[in-house]
C-alpha cells in the first residue's frame, strides 16, 4: 500500500475523492498526511475528520515552507506527493527532492489554459471542449509530463461555475486513477511523454458516457 502526501490550499474536494478511493479499495493507497499553506483551508478539516495528520505550514518564507513540507512528508513515510489544488509554485529544490514523485491535477486540457481559474479562461476564450489533466510536476507550472486527460463538452449555456462543476467530477476520477497507475508501476516517463503499460481499465467500472478519456484510463 503506497503512502500519499497531499498538498491542498482550499476546499479539498480532490483530497476527499482520494480518501474515498482508498476507503473503497479502488486504489491500493492511504493518505498519510495533508499539508496546506492556508490555515483556514477546509482540506485540513477533511483530513482531521478522517483521522489523517493535518498540518498548516506558513508560506511567508518560501524556502522554510518547503523545507518544513519536505521534513513532514519524509517523517510520515510518503512515497508519492499529490498536488490537489495546491496554489503555490514549487521551487526547483523541492521538485528535485521529489522528482517523478509529484502528481498534480489541473482543470484544463494542458497545455491550454495554464495558471489560475482555467475554467474561466476556457469560457472567455470560447472553446467547445474543456477538461482536466494529471501530470508529473516539473520546474515549470502546469508543464510536466502528462499522465491522463479527460475531455468535457462546453455547453452553450455554460458559465464558469457550471463548467467547473462538470470538470471537477471528472478530476475526482482521473486523479485517483493516476495514483493507481503509479502504485501499479505502470507509468514510464520517456522525455515529455508518459507511457502507460498494459493492465486493467477503469472505463467499464468508473466512467461517464459524456466524457472522452485518454488511453490508459
Amino acid at each position: 500500500m503506497i503512502k500519499l502526501g497531499v498538498l491542498a490550499s482550499g476546499r479539498g474536494t480532490n483530497l476527499q475523492a482520494i480518501i474515498e478511493a482508498c476507503k473503497n479499495k479502488l486504489i491500493n493507497a492511504e493518505v498519510s498526511i495533508v499539508i496546506s499553506d492556508n490555515e483556514k483551508a477546509f482540506a485540513l478539516e477533511r483530513a482531521k475528520n478522517n483521522r489523517i495528520p493535518a498540518f498548516y505550514v506558513d508560506a511567508s518564507d518560501k524556502r522554510k515552507h518547503e523545507e518544513k513540507m519536505d521534513e513532514l512528508l519524509q517523517s510520515h513515510g510518503v512515497e508519492l506527493v499529490i498536488g490537489a489544488g495546491y496554489m503555490r509554485i514549487l521551487s526547483p529544490w523541492f521538485i528535485e527532492r521529489w522528482r517523478n514523485k509529484i502528481i498534480n491535477i489541473h482543470p484544463a486540457l494542458l497545455p491550454s489554459f495554464k495558471g489560475i481559474d482555467a475554467q474561466r479562461q476556457a469560457i472567455e476564450y470560447g472553446v467547445k471542449i474543456a477538461g482536466c489533466t494529471t501530470h508529473f510536476m516539473d520546474e515549470e507550472p502546469d508543464h510536466g509530463p502528462i499522465i491522463l486527460q479527460a475531455a468535457v463538452k462546453v455547453l452553450p449555456n455554460d458559465d464558469r461555475n457550471s463548467l467547473a462543476a462538470r470538470i471537477l467530477r471528472v478530476e475526482h476520477q482521473i486523479l485517483p486513477r493516476s495514483i493507481d497507475l503509479f502504485e501499479q508501476g505502470r507509468l514510464v516517463i520517456e522525455g515529455r511523454k508518459v507511457k502507460i503499460l498494459p493492465g486493467d481499465s477503469w472505463l467499464e467500472k468508473y466512467s461517464y458516457p459524456d466524457v472522452l478519456y485518454s488511453e490508459g484510463y
